[in-house]
């Protein structure tokens, strides 16, 4: 009886300070300590469907403007969100890749079967260089998924010799050979992808023991040091990581994780574009599941790794829906609605809390797939709702994360509660960066900030909201949902107040 008591006194108190509709944060900037790695806005491009050929690469003799065979507009697109990293080439690709064949003259390299995506013939005209060339490009860090599952240790060795050394070796003669003189700068080493499945169907206690084999003969050449990430768990699969931290742990730098915000009841993933009220909020808590899932892993690498030092590596992430009507079901093509930016806008507000742990996030991915940043066709491109999340989330990179408390509603859905408000901030030169989402259809939020011990001078930001929640960019409307100047906020009393509309992205900067 006096726990029931007990437990109305505190209901009755929270609904009477904090009134429905009304979201209480408290932010706590000298508590910040982690720096919130760049690398965990990070991208993926997997020879899949579109992404790779008329997603980023079209050939110099296309008519697509292009930059030595890159689509110009893409390439633009992609620096202007500072990519941090791109994976490749898988994915599922990875482990049937042969790297031989995408090197030397186009004409000469032999073709060969998609097998894993719709069945196409790949004919290696994006190969090595042409990633590579492509990550100097952007100026981004390369991210190379090796070849366990069908490929060899010496393969996988004169690889990384091919790319990094600049010694008078076979490997570095034949690039020399084939156009480069100098070695590129490769830091990121997968070896293999999805070991348990698609990667070579494995048990955990044999993929360790290959991993400890692959990581020796993956040398360091030239003064690049590889930083070797092994094949990591699909979401639930605890025992993968236990048996792979107490076998391997002491021979890896990262160990890879794949979470998909996938629906699965009636044998189809749903439509990206038409759904319910319902499916929306089922989403964001399929979405939102991912923090238990990566406490429970980090949990377990906490047992083997006191000391933090294996980075825990997100490098698929993202939402996965049924192919758009018409399109080759093997091609994973679909479109982007507010829902999709939701989803990154939440993912990206979880990953930021977990810094002295997650080194890398890969969203899946880049052009053409599943929840990709850009979509192409022919000669015309439009830019996602996630593009615009990870545009205004750039503020986050590099940047001090700062912990805060924050009380809002939450919604019960199919044994889910879902806070209808989610948040993260970070500091960096001077200014303090707040990302906010919304995902209640119908409702403002009234939220109140005290940015605690801090004196708030000026405030600004950038607003992604659209009339309906199945709103997307199409190739014929390709600005329907896109970033607005946000002046909702107001300074009052020391605290930040504003009214956060329903279903909207919003990032604020304060001076």
């Amino acid at each position: 009886m006096k726990k029931c008591v007990l437990s109305f006194i505190v209901t009755f108190i929270c609904v009477c300070v904090y009134p429905q509709k009304d979201v209480q944060i408290r932010v706590y900037p000298d508590r910040g300590k982690q720096t919130i790695s760049k690398h965990i806005y990070g991208h993926f491009a997997e020879h899949l469907g579109t992404c790779i050929y008329g997603g980023l690469w079209v050939g110099e003799d296309s008519p697509i403007p292009n930059t030595k065979g890159y689509r110009t507009d893409v390439l633009e697109a992609l620096k202007k969100l500072q990519i941090p990293n791109l994976r490749w080439p898988g994915g599922c690709f990875a482990d049937e890749y042969h790297w031989m064949d995408g090197i030397g003259p186009k004409e000469n390299r032999p073709k060969m079967v998609n097998n894993n995506w719709g069945g196409v013939v790949e004919d290696n005209s994006f190969g090595t260089h042409e990633f590579l060339n492509l990550c100097e490009l952007l100026e981004c860090e390369p991210y190379i998924s090796g070849n366990v599952g069908s490929g060899t240790v010496e393969e996988l060795a004169k690889w990384v010799e091919y790319m990094t050394s600049d010694g008078e070796s076979p490997m570095a003669n034949l690039r020399r050979k084939n156009g480069r003189e100098k070695p590129w700068k490769v830091k990121y080493l997968g070896v293999g992808n999805e070991s348990w499945g698609c990667g070579g169907d494995m048990q955990a206690e044999y993929y360790a023991d290959l991993f400890r084999r692959y990581a020796v003969y993956c040398r360091n050449f030239s003064g690049n040091k590889l930083f070797k990430i092994a094949s990591g768990a699909s979401d639930y699969d605890y025992n993968w990581t236990d048996v792979l931290m107490k076998k391997a742990g002491s021979k890896m730098d990262g160990l890879s994780l794949h979470y998909y915000t996938v629906r699965g009841w009636n044998g189809s993933k749903g439509s990206a574009t038409q759904f319910s009220a319902d499916d929306h909020y089922w989403t964001m808590g399929k979405c939102l599941e991912i923090e238990d899932v990566l406490q429970k892993h980090m949990a377990i690498m906490d047992t083997y790794d006191k000391d933090k030092r294996v980075g825990l590596m997100v490098d698929e992430w993202g939402t996965w829906w049924d192919v758009e009507p018409g399109t080759n079901p093997g091609f994973l093509f679909q479109q982007n609605t507010m829902r999709d930016a939701f989803v990154a806008a939440l993912t990206l507000n979880v990953f930021n809390k977990y810094t002295d742990r997650i080194q890398m996030a890969n969203i899946a991915q880049v052009v053409n797939v599943l929840q990709s940043m850009i979509l192409t066709k022919g000669d015309k491109m439009a830019l996602t709702p996630t593009y615009h999340v990870f545009d205004m989330y750039r503020v986050h990179q590099d940047a001090t994360y700062l912990p805060m408390d924050i009380i809002a509603e939450t919604k019960q859905i199919r044994g889910r509660n879902v806070p209808l408000v989610s948040a993260s901030a970070s500091q960096k030169n001077g200014l303090t960066h707040i990302t906010l989402a919304n995902i209640d259809l119908d409702n403002d939020q009234n939220v109140s900030i005290d940015v605690f011990n801090t004196k708030v001078g000026k405030v600004s930001g950038k607003i992604l909201t659209s009339k309906n929640i199945e709103d997307h960019n199409t190739f014929d409307n390709p600005e329907l949902v896109k970033p607005q100047v946000f002046s909702g906020a107001k300074i009052e009393n020391g605290k930040l107040n504003l009214k956060l509309p329903a279903k909207s992205i919003v990032v604020l900067e304060i001076q």
